[in-house]
């Protein structure tokens, strides 16, 4: 159900998990940023073992993270407008932004550097049932 650039919001196990239909132009940013991100290539352990690289996805398309900043446990907003549009600054090619500390993820949830977020956000459990369905909480081994 989601178009391109959209993004909707579940619950798993009471916390949120944002589902982001990334599109090519988001995709395309990743690269751009992977000097900039804390964990390029995504090995920290807060992820299943099968998520890996800069998509931090099975689908590369469909980013699904827990929304909570790894700092503090606030949650943080899309900021997915671009420059200075974003209101955070010029050269911002879109992510999201913990506005308690300042913390920014880039479109795969990878945390900036030198932020007060230590880690990326989550990456649950999950796997694709179908074309338009995950099942999150197992991973069926990806």
């Amino acid at each position: 159900k989601l178009a391109p650039g959209e993004m909707m919001r579940v619950e798993w196990r009471g916390k949120p998990v944002w589902i982001l239909r990334r599109t090519p132009e988001m995709l395309a940013s990743l690269k751009q940023v992977a000097d900039q991100v804390a964990d390029p290539d995504s090995k920290r352990p807060n992820q299943p073992d099968y998520i890996k690289g800069e998509a931090r996805a099975i689908k590369p398309e469909y980013l699904v993270v827990v929304g909570i900043c790894s700092h503090l446990g606030c949650s943080p907003t899309d900021k997915f407008q671009t420059g200075a549009a974003s209101g955070i600054d010029d050269k911002w090619p879109g992510g999201f932004l913990c506005p308690c500390h300042g913390s920014t993820f880039d479109l795969s949830g990878r945390v900036y550097k030198s932020k007060p977020a230590p880690d990326n956000l989550e990456v649950p459990p999950h796997y694709y049932l179908s074309d338009t369905r995950i099942l999150i909480g197992e991973d069926n081994k990806a």
